[in-house]
Order: structure tokens, then C-alpha cells, then sequence
């Protein structure tokens, strides 16, 4: 590729890079780049949000350019403070190399192991004297590091921010300097931190990184970040017909983001929406798994959910669409003619839909005021218990 087209695919689901303008100048002398992600092994597993800017890194390493991963046995120890309203629980450091294990190799499904450097951060950090530290303190000020809006906010509020946290962004940068890094990625959270690996690689009179920010991946529920906290999650590691069930109950407003953000691709809108949704999930699990086990969860999910749909077909009650074609509508006139007693309120019906209980033969319909094909013979699902044929 050339240096414009490179440009162009690198910065393509990009939320933050600064700048293009330098990354073409540094793209235009045709040397490899050395592109470094930090991860701190906080937890054992990884999950798709994590994926984001390892697919991004994995951009890199397909266009010859060199992937530099740090493992932050050192940094974990501090627990980065980005997006935290309170001071994160200590590890210990036998937990930290346990989880680096599994976060390596989770990693390697994603990156390419064989052209990827793997640095621990403890190599050179464990190895300062306490006059050093001093030293790389001494190289930023308070000012700049009660700039970050999670300690403005923290301090505002009455919250405790810790000495040691205000250290993290200071180590942070100094990775990028130990490994002489071209590129950062990290998440939108990360941003403050690797603007600080510039200033610390300038005041070493080293070329300053480019700084490339991915946007943070809402979970399953299309409204919170991605987290196992939140039980809204996709580990990569999960069995493949997890993986797969998990995907397909994600809204259609969602699935333009994840083709985006976890393949690199643009959504095929010529595809009908479940359609989309089933090739969505049938290419995360082979990226994960292989294409034979996504094929079989693919397969397998179809059975159960034909199943599903086919177990009282007969008994299904029929409704009528009437003059209004809208979802609230035609929801509403379900219950009245189906099951009248159980009708809900008009605020409970909105809560249904917006949050996807109710369904048009498995497609979630999600905008009340939609106005989707009722073709008669589809199945329309009103909440956990109760569903009705469209006649």
C-alpha cells in the first residue's frame, strides 16, 4: 500500500489521532513502524472490547510494521486510574504474571505471536533507584496532572486521589520512551496517558508518537461499556455457541459498530437485518475458534431457534394489524386482542421494546416508532412469556 491508502485504513473507526498529518510523514519514509499497546493483566480474561485496539495493532502488523506489546507487570501494580472514580484494589504479583499468561495468549488469537515483540515494563522500572524516580517526577508537573478529568472530578467531589495513582501516566509514558515507540494505541480513557509518552519522549529529543485512541465498545446492551462486572460481555475465550448466542441478541443499531470495530468491515445494508447479524457473529467466532465451529454454532442456533418458534405454533394465537403500523401500536393492539388482561401500560410497553423483549421473528425491534413489514405468518414476541402470529 501506499503511505495514503495505509493512512487511510489505519485511522479508518479511529476516535482520536494526533496527528494524521504526522503519522503520513512517518508512514511516507517506508521504515517500519513500532506500534506499542500496554496492557496491564488486571484480570485473567480478555473480552471483545478488549479487542478493539488489538485488531487495530494487528492493522499494523499485516502492513509489515512492528507490534510492541508491554505487559504492565510493574504499571498493574499502581492500577491505572483512567475513567476510576475511586483508587483500584492492589494485586499481587503472582496474580499479575498468572494473568499475564492467560492475557498473552488470548492476545496471540488475535495478533500474529511470531512478529510481536513482548516486553514487561518491570524490566526497567524494578531496576530504578529511588533517585531516578525522583528524577522522572521532576520532568512533569502537578498542573498537568490534575488536567485529567478523572482527578478533577474525583478532588471535586470529595474523593481521595492517591500519590501513587498521579505516578501512572508518568510510568505510562515512560514505556513509550524505554521501547522508542512510533505509534500508541489505547481506548479513548487513555488519551491524557499518551499524550504524556509525547511530552516524555520529546523532552528525550525523540520523535514524539503518534497518538491513536479507539473508541470504548458498548456491551450487549448497546448503552455501557462492555464489562464482565456488567454481565454484558463476550469473553474471547468462550465456547463458540456462547460466543454466537450472545451476538445475536445485540440491537441492529449495534451491529453497524461491531462490524466496524471488531472486523474492519462496513455493514453490507443490502442484507436483510438478521441476516447481517447471523454473518456477524458466524465471522467473530471464526476469528476466535475456526470457521468449521462457526458454521456448527451458526447451524446449531438456527435449530434451536426454528425449534423455539415451532414448539406451539399451533397454538399461537393470531392478531390483526389495524390502522396503526407503528411497533407501540401494534404491540398494544397484540395484548388487547390476545391477552387483554395482561395488557401493560403504555409506559411499560415502551420499556419492553426500547430495552428489546419484543421481537419480529427474532429481530429486535428496539424504536417505538418503527414501522417494520408485518407480513402475516411472522411471529411477534411481546415479552418472555407471551407471543403472537402477525395474520
Amino acid at each position: 500500500m501506499t503511505a495514503e491508502e495505509q493512512l487511510q485504513l489505519l485511522t479508518r473507526g479511529v476516535a482520536n489521532c494526533i496527528s494524521e498529518k504526522e503519522l503520513l510523514k512517518k508512514l511516507e519514509r517506508g521504515e517500519p513502524l513500532r506500534a506499542k499497546l500496554g496492557v496491564d493483566p488486571t484480570s485473567p480474561d480478555l473480552h471483545l472490547g478488549h479487542s478493539v485496539v488489538l485488531e487495530k495493532l494487528r492493522q499494523f502488523q499485516e502492513l509489515g510494521h512492528q507490534a510492541v506489546l508491554i505487559i504492565g507487570d510493574f504499571t498493574a501494580q499502581i492500577g491505572d486510574p483512567s475513567g476510576r472514580s475511586k483508587t483500584r484494589p492492589p494485586l499481587s504479583a503472582d496474580d499479575i504474571l498468572a494473568n499475564a499468561e492467560t492475557y498473552t495468549d488470548q492476545a496471540f488469537r488475535i495478533l500474529d505471536r511470531s512478529k510481536t515483540e513482548v516486553v514487561f515494563n518491570g524490566e526497567w522500572f524494578n531496576k530504578m533507584t529511588f533517585a531516578e524516580v525522583i528524577k522522572l517526577n521532576a520532568r512533569v508537573t502537578m498542573q498537568q496532572m490534575l488536567q485529567r478529568e478523572d482527578f478533577k472530578n474525583r478532588i471535586a467531589n470529595d474523593q481521595e486521589v492517591r500519590l501513587h495513582e498521579i505516578q501512572y501516566p508518568i510510568v505510562q509514558g515512560w514505556d513509550s520512551v524505554e521501547v522508542k515507540a512510533d505509534v500508541e494505541l489505547g481506548g479513548t480513557d487513555q488519551l491524557f496517558n499518551i499524550l504524556v509518552g509525547r511530552d516524555m519522549q520529546k523532552s528525550e529529543d525523540l520523535e514524539p508518537q503518534i497518538v491513536m485512541c479507539l473508541p470504548i465498545l458498548e456491551g450487549l446492551d448497546g448503552v455501557q461499556k462492555m464489562s464482565k462486572s456488567l454481565d454484558n460481555y463476550v469473553g474471547i475465550s468462550e465456547p463458540s455457541g456462547e460466543m454466537f448466542g450472545k451476538l445475536m441478541s445485540i440491537s441492529d443499531e449495534l451491529m453497524e459498530r461491531y462490524y466496524l470495530l471488531l472486523l474492519g468491515e462496513e455493514l453490507d445494508k443490502s442484507l436483510h437485518p438478521m441476516d447481517a447479524k447471523k454473518a456477524l457473529g458466524e465471522k467473530i467466532v471464526a476469528r476466535y475458534h475456526s470457521e468449521a465451529e462457526a458454521k456448527s454454532a451458526r447451524e446449531n442456533w438456527e435449530v434451536l431457534f426454528s425449534k423455539k418458534d415451532g414448539e406451539d405454533e399451533a397454538d399461537l394465537p393470531e392478531v390483526t394489524v389495524g390502522d396503526r403500523k407503528d411497533v407501540l401500536g401494534v404491540v398494544g393492539e397484540a395484548f388487547a386482542q390476545a391477552y387483554p388482561n395482561e395488557k401493560p401500560s403504555g409506559s411499560q410497553m415502551r420499556q419492553l421494546i426500547q430495552q428489546g423483549s419484543v421481537q419480529l421473528d427474532g429481530e429486535k425491534l428496539t424504536n417505538i416508532k418503527a414501522e417494520p413489514d408485518w407480513e402475516s405468518g411472522k411471529v411477534l414476541k411481546l415479552n418472555k412469556k407471551r407471543r403472537v402470529r402477525i395474520s
